[in-house]
């Protein structure tokens, strides 16, 4: 449908020169002609071959009552001069527009070209592997356990899992990063990514409309339909700026009532006055630079939803922080097993990794891991998760619960607290505390400078909000150096504690960053949600911003990259409207060409243009 949709698009357009080249022809034997009612019917055909979609946007426009916009000022402008005999620059007027049409949508294209190669991440097929065969499918039709084989240079086109014993993928597409990711046997290969070593054979883990591509791809999609509140300035400014500019034409073409100046001269300084007065510029430049700065963040890993975000990242003044998987690794070891007396240690851990066979926790799959060992869980009667808690099991030996400090106290069952820096999970069965295991997670290597180059940037307030322990929390915020910690939070605990920090922060523009299921409800209370790429769908779904890299040092490039985006924005405002004035007041004073009034149009309008196209030189 899209390629015959282009398809539609390139035809029309190679429609629209032959128009334009026999309008200028037309308009050449026009100016040669010495006859004049000849001559003018030249005009009139040169001036229709040339800007027959011009006024068909006009007329469509007056008939929905919404004909405030760069067409209908140029038809007005244009029809204005013919009727003061003015046929070579009415002409001018309309094919010079077009030329610059013209320049703006290569300009365009050449962005969303730029953009288009940045996020080229979807496989166009795949090599599925059946018994004595392989046969190339479409990776939609690929289904949950298919094997298939990704050869050299070839894209991973749908979330798997790989089978070989290992693999060079580069992942710059997803993450922005040149270096490339080595896996082992059995690690998630992501689709988009691609094989830069021997064949590898991977199982399909995700169908495609749910792998991380089609994602990415749904996410640029639709981050236009977001609109910035510059975006949307502009829309209800230039339903005001129209018919006021319309309204002063009006009255300069009237001086001749009350001064000097003949009806001629004034319709021509009206006319000047409305070719003067068309928005392109804003029109065109404002969407193209928050385009344009989507783009550049795509280049870097960085996902963004909407322009209206590019627009929120430069007025924020608080970062908070969820912690694990986000300021840490989130890969828990275990680096300690303590049994009351009545179990070994090694029971104690095959207790707990039966009570956490059914999660899909990050602590439980370290735990699984460590255990290393097959679960029989035809054992297990019935498995119950609590957020922010443990897990409760009842099997056929009795009740098993293995959670925090929280799960054990609130079953009344006798425990002592360990103070020991770690995430500890306890285990009791038949309401006896049979011991715990502590596990460790690791700080990421770029979250040690993160504090310090945000504040760099204007960030006033960093702080974490966990269900961690508070050691564990203040540990990490030690190392980070960040400003304020909670802990021992559930999740609509960390709502309410995030709705008091924007209280007391007089409602100032507040981000958060996260990664999990539990972050979900505050990712979308935040004026800003960030979610790092490796986190759960919900995260992920919920979020404003997706970092693919799964680095929290890509916040640095994210809020740089709109600070550019919004800088850039606001010097082709400020040099469009200001060139406006200057002509348009000068306009009302004295004689002005229609050529210089063409430029104010079309000139600044590319000049703009080409300025929004800076935002991708940011490096």
């Amino acid at each position: 449908m899209c390629e015959h949709s282009h398809e539609k698009e390139e035809s029309s357009n190679v429609k629209d020169y032959i128009f334009v080249l026999l309008g200028i022809v037309v308009f050449l034997i026009a100016i040669f002609i010495n006859q004049t009612n000849i001559s003018v019917i030249l005009y009139i055909a040169s001036y229709l071959l040339i800007g027959y979609d011009i006024i068909i946007k006009a007329i469509k426009k007056l008939f929905k009552r919404d004909m405030f916009d760069e067409n209908f000022l140029m038809v007005v402008a244009t029809i204005g001069a013919f009727a003061i005999n003015e046929y070579t620059e009415a002409i001018a007027v309309i094919l010079l527009y077009k030329i610059g049409e013209f320049l703006q949508d290569r300009a365009v294209d050449s962005s969303r070209k730029k953009i288009s190669s940045a996020i080229d991440i979807r496989a166009n097929t795949a090599n599925l592997k059946l018994k004595n065969d392989i046969k190339i499918v479409k990776p939609e039709d690929l289904k949950i356990g298919d094997v298939i084989l990704v050869k050299t240079g070839e894209k991973v086109p749908v979330d798997s899992v790989l089978l070989s014993n290992v693999c060079e993928l580069d992942m710059s597409a997803l993450n922005g990063e040149s270096k490339p990711v080595s896996l082992k046997n059995n690690e998630q290969v992501l689709s988009g990514a691609i094989n830069i070593g021997a064949a590898i054979e991977v199982k399909v883990e995700k169908t495609f409309e749910n792998s991380t591509v089609s994602k990415i791809i749904e996410l640029i999609e639709s981050a236009n339909k977001k609109k910035s509140n510059t975006e949307k300035f502009i829309t209800r400014f230039a339903k005001i700026y129209t018919p006021i500019v319309i309204l002063v034409a009006i009255v300069i073409a009237l001086l001749p009532v009350i001064t000097s100046i003949s009806f001629n001269e004034a319709l021509h300084k009206a006319f000047t006055f409305l070719v003067i007065s068309c928005p392109c510029a804003l029109v065109i430049s404002i969407p193209l630079g928050f385009f344009v700065g989507i783009g550049a963040s795509s280049k870097k890993g960085i996902l963004v939803k909407g322009s209206k975000y590019i627009d929120t990242l430069t007025q924020i003044s608080s970062i908070v922080f969820d912690k694990t998987g986000t300021l840490t690794k989130g890969i828990f070891e275990v680096t300690k097993v303590k049994s009351y007396g009545n179990l070994k240690e090694d029971e104690i851990v095959e207790n707990i990794a039966i009570c956490e066979s059914y999660s899909n926790h990050y602590i439980a799959k370290s735990i699984l891991k460590y255990y290393d060992k097959k679960i029989d869980t035809s054992n297990i009667i019935s498995h119950e998760e609590i957020a922010g808690k443990g897990i409760k099991a009842k099997t056929k030996d009795g009740n098993i619960y293995c959670g925090n400090y929280k799960l054990i106290q609130e079953e009344n069952i006798n425990i002592v607290a360990v103070e020991d820096v770690g995430t500890v999970v306890y285990l009791a069965i038949n309401n006896v505390c049979e011991g715990y295991i502590i596990l460790s997670d690791k700080l990421k290597d770029d979250s040690l400078n993160l504090v310090a180059r945000l504040k760099k940037l204007g960030i006033k307030q960093t702080v974490i909000l966990t269900g961690d322990s508070e050691d564990i929390a203040n540990d990490i915020a030690k190392k980070v150096n960040i400003d304020k910690v909670y802990a021992n939070l559930l999740p609509q605990e960390k709502v309410d504690i995030f709705n008091s920090i924007k209280a007391e922060n007089n409602n100032e523009k507040i981000a958060y960053v996260g990664d999990g299921i539990n972050d979900s409800p505050v990712l979308s209370l935040a004026d800003i949600g960030i979610a790092m790429g490796k986190g759960s769908d919900i995260a992920i779904e919920t979020s404003d911003i997706v970092i693919m890299s799964d680095e929290p040092s890509k916040l640095i490039d994210a809020i740089k990259i709109a600070k550019k985006t919004k800088r850039i924005i606001k010097e082709n405002i400020s040099f469009a409207i200001a060139v406006k004035v200057v002509l348009l007041i000068l306009s009302g004073f004295t004689s002005i060409s229609m050529w210089l009034a063409i430029f104010a149009d079309v000139g600044v309008a590319l000049i703009t243009i080409v300025n929004a196209i800076r935002i991708f030189s940011y490096k």
